[in-house]
């Protein structure tokens, strides 16, 4: 890396870490200041968000560098080399072309949409927006870096950009001549107008093998978007309007917070301190190690809302755990870790349980506390068959010594606290939820950096160098995410579709059934994070035509989620678990399947027994 590069390369770095700590810092500062002054930090709110956007696309430009953008990515476990090839150079190309247009979109919007401008402080959210063309121009610059080209072919990745950028002829006229256009650009306009409707059809399957072939699902979720907006006669850069609101949202400003908290934790040694509290505490049960790994598994990944980092994070030192020191069986270690790995998103803070509630307006707190029984119920299941194998198979206990246990639960007090204190502010209306976002990055940082000293601070650059690429993934599928959602409200699509769904299902128990299996194939191919935002909207006036609590549709939905995470084909928990414990993807199908039965029984439990979802929410 060149001298000019390398000197870009941490300009951006530094933009994006100054982004995520003033994500940190200002809502503890308005907290201080509202606690013990009652008084608030000037223009807080509005800078706030709009922090969140510029971290969004420095992240997500951070993310394509590293090639970390979420994907399907069926082809990643073949063998076929030249196949694997073939997809990534069209993956390359195909998201060069789309996040050109993105760029283009995003110029017309800064100038067209955001004048005249909006002081956030002293300084204009032009300035603020000035963001998005940039971030899209770069990253699909480094998309045509990375698509897989040689020599004279390099010269595809241009034409791409070309191409783009003459599918955006519309916007840039926009940009031009505003609304105002001459002769000549009418009808070029239509002409595009003419091209998306005949092209809509064939474009839309066709992202179907791109997203299984592994094109990034942002550039998938985005690319249907500006096919379907444009096709109904909208203008492109409405989507650029809905990414501009989708990173300025205030409840989505915890994201990135509490994924930051995940990692710190993770990178951290709380792991092995958690895990020997457990252990100390249940070894002597049977199944007592089993009841360790799966409330590991649940604590973290209310955190971190992504049961991939889990998985990733503690999968190796949780199955040393299970294999080496009990010992329990490969297959039965692998299962039950796969399985778990998304076991912790109907607890708080868990990031889709917030939104959730921004998706559908429900109360977040009921939501939290909606989530806690069936959460608990599902944990008890997999503790349960835990606990048989355990039985069944003789595994050998752990003397419980109440000094050893008193030990551990010493040392991972503060760990064992985060989550309670963090539930109590909310709860009690202390904090807000951005706010306890803000103070569990903070409260993880001072206990791992300063009083455990897990990690130094030297070594706070490297947690923040795993963690951001993530953070932008998800923000950039959450974006287009938007995109999509308001094409698929603004056709008033739901509305439509529960009242001819309600004249074909007149059972409210029928419909729970349909819906159960079609969300256990929606969490089989898409990530939670776009599923919340495009299919919730979607199944949300069903429920209401169908008289179905809102906290128990969402609940539903979530424990399908994590149900469709374990599904083949797709099922991305078993891919990530393939990946981490270096196993064939159909023995890990295999290794899941005892684990998977017990889930589906729970998620027909809380689907049918609604009390179990909203009891909690009737002491509130």
């Amino acid at each position: 890396m060149g001298k000019k590069s390398s000197f870009l390369w941490a300009l951006e770095q530094g933009f994006c870490y100054f982004s995520l700590a003033g994500l940190i810092l200002l809502p503890a500062a308005e907290t201080f200041l509202r606690v013990f002054f009652h008084s608030r930090f000037p223009a807080s709110p509005g800078l706030i968000i709009h922090l969140l956007l510029c971290l969004g696309l420095f992240s997500g430009m951070n993310t394509t560098k590293a090639g970390d953008h979420l994907s399907i990515g069926l082809l990643q476990f073949s063998s076929n080399e030249k196949l694997k090839r073939i997809c990534a150079v069209a993956s390359g190309l195909l998201s060069v072309l789309v996040v050109t247009i993105f760029a283009w979109c995003s110029v017309s919007f800064v100038k067209i949409y955001l004048s005249p401008p909006q002081i956030i402080g002293f300084i204009p959210d032009q300035v603020f927006a000035l963001v998005m063309p940039l971030g899209y121009a770069v990253m699909a610059f480094r998309f045509a870096r990375l698509t897989p080209l040689r020599g004279k072919a390099r010269i595809l990745g241009v034409l791409a950009v070309l191409l783009g950028t003459a599918f955006s002829l519309p916007v840039i006229f926009k940009s031009l001549w505003g609304f105002d256009l001459p002769e000549p650009a009418y009808r070029i306009n239509d002409g595009f107008l003419a091209l998306a409707f005949f092209l809509k059809t064939p474009a839309l399957i066709l992202l179907i093998p791109a997203a299984l072939g592994g094109t990034p699902l942002f550039v998938v979720i985005g690319a249907a978007a500006l096919i379907l907006i444009r096709s109904s006669g909208g203008e492109i850069d409405v989507v650029s309007n809905q990414i501009y609101t989708a990173l300025t949202e205030n409840s989505f400003v915890a994201i990135p917070l509490f994924t930051l908290a995940g990692f710190f934790l993770s990178e951290s040694k709380a792991g092995e301190r958690l895990i020997a509290t457990f252990r100390n505490l249940f070894g002597w049960l049977p199944g007592g190690i089993v009841i360790a790994a799966v409330g590991m598994c649940a604590f973290f990944t209310s955190f971190t809302g992504a049961s991939g980092v889990t998985i990733l994070a503690l999968g190796g030192i949780l199955y040393a755990v299970l294999s080496e020191n009990a010992p329990y069986p490969p297959k039965f270690s692998i299962g039950i870790l796969t399985a778990s790995g998304s076991i912790g998103l109907l607890f708080p803070p868990s990031l889709p349980l917030i939104l959730v509630g921004a998706a559908t307006r429900t109360n977040t707190i009921h939501l939290f506390l909606g989530g806690i029984i069936p959460g608990l119920i599902l944990v008890g299941g997999m503790i349960l068959v835990g606990i048989v194998f355990s039985v069944k198979t003789k595994i050998s206990l752990e003397p419980f010594r109440i000094k050893n246990a008193g030990a551990a639960l010493k040392k991972s007090s503060l760990e064992i606290l985060l989550p309670f204190l963090l539930v109590a502010g909310y709860f009690s209306g202390i904090l807000s939820l951005v706010e306890i976002g803000s103070a569990a990055v903070i409260y993880v940082l001072v206990v791992e950096v300063f009083v455990f000293k897990d990690i130094k601070v030297s070594e706070i650059k490297q947690v923040l160098t795993k963690a951001v690429p993530i953070i932008g993934g998800i923000l950039s599928i959450l974006a287009l995410s938007q995109a999509l959602s308001y094409y698929i409200v603004d056709t008033q699509g739901p509305e439509r579709f529960a009242r001819w769904l309600q004249s074909a299902i007149s059972s409210k128990y029928l419909f729970l059934l349909i819906l159960n299996l079609s969300l256990l194939v929606v969490g089989c191919f898409i990530d939670i994070f776009s599923a919340i935002l495009i299919v919730l909207p979607l199944i949300f006036p069903l429920g209401t035509a169908y008289g179905i609590d809102p906290v128990h549709l969402g609940i539903i939905f979530l424990i399908n989620m994590e149900a469709g995470f374990l599904t083949p084909p797709v099922g991305m928990n078993l891919f990530l678990a393939s990946y981490r414990f270096r196993k064939p993807y159909v023995e890990i199908a295999r290794y899941v399947f005892p684990f998977l039965f017990i889930q589906l029984a729970v998620v027909l439990i809380v689907t049918y027994i609604p009390v179990l979802s909203t009891y909690l929410t009737r002491l509130y």
